[in-house]
């Protein structure tokens, strides 16, 4: 069995910062990264929740010329409306309720650096307003003053957004999405990137048991690695990492491979229900059927034989729940309504034996 420090895998932007992968779809969008870092160009991440817009937009500083010089990040969402514009560009004393002194905004902070605008679909129309003449003319005025003051700032901003679909309905700046868009980089999601949720889960389940002083890392048993593959992982790689280090922190025999692992931390018999109004508007149709088990989304036009579907169906039940309870067949079988007897003959019957799986 390997050591822990065995496995490694990664695209190092600075020592702290890592890209695990090695699927076509996630390396030919660092590369794009990589080679978009010297030009000092705006360039949009896209991509979906958790998967990795930060460590782009870091990549893009580092691989840069302004490496050295201030990286700023300003989450767009993170403020309401009504102040986005002070911490943009700064306020003068006095020019608002509260203003009791002067103060830079982000886009002084990052003077000749980089200004990290996440969430940019967020923005307000006026402050679209104000960052398009910042990014044309590199010229802002704090709030309350009357002068401008140069700035030499490389904007990358990221959005889950449909940013093309958002200015064709009026909702955001089409000037400004021309001006952001000299490069655009679109990450996949973790459910395209074919061979990369193996070999994540291997590295962080494996930093995890470090983190734990476990001797040797045993790896995830068989039907665990299946459960992984089939997910999908809405979350991305953030969801992924923390479905792994919560499956290894929570085994307590590291000895044998990881046989458990929950999706849902929620998850619980005693988990509070909505009150009556918030169930009535629970989400119907597509919203609905995502967060149905996995066995209910089953294909069954593509069952040619109904008795091996039922039994590949049975075993995978089985294995999780011999994962769940530690292979305390015991426990086991009061779980899934069984006899300890019939347990022990789907256990044979499945080829599940502790050793194997």
């Amino acid at each position: 069995m390997p050591s822990i420090g065995d496995f490694h895998y990664s695209l190092d932007v600075k020592q702290d910062t890592q890209f695990i992968g090695q699927s076509g779809a996630f390396l030919d969008a660092v590369e794009r990264a990589s080679r978009a870092a010297s030009m000092n160009r705006p360039v949009l991440v896209i991509g979906e929740r958790g998967t990795g817009k930060e460590l782009i937009a870091e990549r893009l500083h580092r691989l840069s010329t302004r490496w050295d010089e201030p990286l700023v990040t300003m989450n767009c969402a993170a403020l309401p409306e009504t102040l986005i514009e002070a911490e943009l560009f700064g306020h003068e004393a006095g020019a608002f309720t509260g203003a009791t002194k002067s103060r830079a905004g982000r886009f002084e902070e990052a003077d000749r650096g980089t200004l990290f605008l996440d969430e940019l679909g967020t923005l307000s129309m006026g402050a679209q307003e104000r960052l398009l003449r910042a990014v044309e003319y590199g010229e802002i005025t704090r709030i309350g003053a009357s002068r401008p003051i140069r700035v030499d700032v490389r904007i990358v901003a990221a959005t889950n957004d449909d940013l093309p679909a958002l200015a064709a309905a009026g909702e955001f700046r089409a000037d400004l999405l021309d001006r952001l868009s000299f490069e655009v980089i679109t990450l996949p999601p973790l459910r395209v990137r074919e061979g990369d949720i193996g070999v994540l889960a291997e590295y962080f389940g494996r930093r995890m048991a470090a983190e734990l002083d476990w001797e040797r890392w045993p790896g995830f048993a068989p039907h665990v690695m299946d459960a992984l593959e089939d997910h999908p992982w809405p979350g991305n790689v953030r969801e992924l990492r923390n479905v792994i280090e919560r499956a290894v922190y929570r085994w307590d025999a590291p000895d044998m491979a990881i046989a458990h692992v929950q999706f849902d931390p929620f998850d619980s018999p005693w988990r509070p229900r909505p009150p009556e109004h918030r169930r009535a508007a629970a989400p119907s149709g597509a919203a609905a059927t995502a967060a149905l088990p996995a066995a209910a989304a089953t294909n069954f036009d593509s069952i040619e034989d109904l008795r091996a579907a039922v039994d590949a169906h049975e075993r995978a039940i089985l294995a999780h729940a011999l994962g769940k309870h530690r292979w305390n067949q015991r426990q086991t079988a009061r779980a899934l309504g069984l006899t300890y007897d019939q347990l022990r003959h789907c256990i044979r019957k499945h080829g599940l034996m502790e050793g194997q799986d």
